[in-house]
C-alpha cells in the first residue's frame, strides 16, 4: 500500500515544498507552512524471501502478486510490524502467504529499490509445508535454483546473490525496451 502525504500529520495544513539548510545544505522537503513539520520521505524497509522448499529437492518458489500486470512471478515480500525483527517478519510474511514454515532463515543482504522509495532486506527462507496462497497471491512456481531467471531490480539482484553464494551464476531475462518486470509475461 502506498500513499501520497499532502497535509501536516500535526495541524491538518497542506504541506509545501520548503527548502531550509539542513546538515550543510539546503534540503527541499515536504513541510507544514504553519508549524514547521517536515515529511522526511523516508525509504520504508521491505521484507523479501528466497525461499527454498527443502521438502521438494531444493526447488525455489516464485508467486505471482494479485497486483501485478503480467505474469510475473517474484519473491515473497512484505512489511514488518511494529514489535518483530526483520528476521521474525519475513518468517511471518512467508507463513501468512504461503502456509509454509520457515525452518531456518539466513540474511542475504540489502537492496536498493529507489523506484519505490524501498529498501528491501532480502532473506534465504529454508522452509516446508503444503503451499496455500493468500487472497494477495494469485498464482506460483517452483522452480530448480539452475533454471530461475533473474529480473533488474532489487529483489532479482537478492535472488542473483544467493545464486551466487550457491556456486551458481545467474541469468537475467531480458525485458523489453521501457518496461519493469512487473509489466512482463515470465513462462
Amino acid at each position: 500500500m502506498s500513499f501520497e502525504v499532502r497535509f501536516c500529520t500535526n495541524c491538518a495544513t497542506a504541506l509545501a515544498p520548503i527548502s531550509l539548510e539542513e546538515d550543510g545544505g539546503a534540503k527541499t522537503r515536504l513541510r507544514c507552512p504553519a508549524c514547521g513539520w517536515t515529511h522526511w520521505g523516508n525509504p520504508t524497509p521491505v521484507l523479501a524471501a528466497v525461499i527454498e522448499l527443502v521438502d521438494r529437492d531444493g526447488q525455489l518458489l516464485l508467486a505471482r502478486n494479485a497486483a501485478w500486470p503480467g505474469k510475473f512471478f517474484g519473491l515473497i515480500t512484505g512489511f514488518m510490524e511494529a514489535g518483530e525483527s526483520p528476521k521474525e517478519g519475513i518468517a511471518r510474511e512467508v507463513k501468512e502467504e504461503t502456509s509454509l514454515t520457515a525452518e531456518s532463515v539466513s540474511l542475504i543482504g540489502a537492496y536498493e529499490f529507489l523506484r519505490m522509495n524501498q529498501v528491501i532486506i532480502a532473506y534465504h527462507v529454508a522452509a516446508r509445508g503444503e503451499i496455500r496462497l493468500s487472497p494477495e497471491l494469485i498464482d506460483y512456481r517452483t522452480i530448480a535454483p539452475e533454471k530461475v531467471k533473474c529480473w533488474p531490480a532489487g529483489t532479482g539482484y537478492a535472488l542473483a546473490d544467493w545464486l551466487r553464494s550457491r556456486g551458481i551464476e545467474p541469468q537475467y531475462m531480458e525485458l523489453p525496451p521501457g518496461k519493469r518486470a512487473t509489466e512482463v509475461d515470465v513462462d
